[in-house]
């Protein structure tokens, strides 16, 4: 990448998984990053990986559902690092339970992690996208957009985020910024292997059953999701928005 190409890229819930993952990628793409997680210490985890490597990183620590949180942590990457031209709201969580058993407080964790964060942190940097005339927002959402059972909470929550961001897509879009979705299927990450728990299995069988199902014989990796990120972010990915893309082994409706 040329020096004029490096660019400050935002990502939410960065200190494991996808987020780390993808952090770690734009990065390694010669891009300065805003590190994001609920504790600065844990982002610092990812940061140093990122420093470690001859990046720059900021760790920066905010619950992404506080509006004034994320707003002041975004305040701190534009005047440590610049202003922000990549955003990716990845932070997100999981609290399940069938409809007739789940609380008003588990619906709305999941909606403001899942879906208002994405709405605070878009608003606040799109500013800075605007006045550049070039900025990518990437969503990650999940194949659990699609419907999922005991998951109405974070279903809801994840096909939001898609309609957000084909609605961003057309307001930004002659501003010279893309808004694009990213939707993982089965990925190693804490959540499925919580899920294993909950189900009484070992994560690794967990993996092996899941994979019957994939098309390409294998779940999925945190570096798979950050593969497909690193495109809708780059320069190249200009005439792509308002797109959903379904990193899941397999295809998806």
């Amino acid at each position: 990448m040329n020096q004029d190409q490096k660019r400050v890229a935002i990502v939410t819930g960065a200190a494991r998984g996808i987020g780390a993952a993808v952090a770690l990628r734009l990065a390694a793409e010669g891009h300065a990053v805003g590190v994001v997680d609920l504790t600065e210490a844990d982002a610092a985890v990812t940061a140093a990986a990122i420093t470690a490597a001859g990046g720059q990183a900021l760790a920066l620590g905010a619950d992404v559902a506080s509006e004034a949180e994320i707003v002041a942590a975004i305040g701190r990457v534009t005047d440590e690092l610049g202003p922000p031209a990549i955003l990716v709201n990845n932070a997100g969580f999981a609290r399940d339970a069938d409809i007739a058993d789940m609380t008003n407080e588990e619906w709305d964790a999941v909606m403001g992690v899942c879906l208002n964060a994405a709405f605070y942190a878009t608003r606040a940097v799109q500013p800075h996208m605007v006045a550049a005339r070039w900025g990518r927002v990437v969503n990650v959402s999940s194949i659990s957009a699609l419907g999922t059972p005991g998951r109405v909470n974070y279903s809801a929550a994840k096909a939001g985020l898609i309609g957000f961001t084909k609605a961003l897509a057309f307001e930004l879009g002659e501003h010279g910024v893309t808004a694009n979705v990213v939707a993982p299927g089965f990925v190693v990450s804490d959540m499925t292997a919580k899920t294993a728990r909950l189900l009484g299995r070992d994560f690794g069988e967990h993996q092996e059953i899941a994979a019957r199902s994939i098309p390409v014989g294998r779940v999925g990796y945190p570096e798979d999701i950050a593969h497909a990120v690193a495109y809708f972010t780059s320069e190249g990915a200009g005439f792509a928005s308002g797109q959903v893309l379904y990193v899941a082994g397999g295809p998806r409706d």
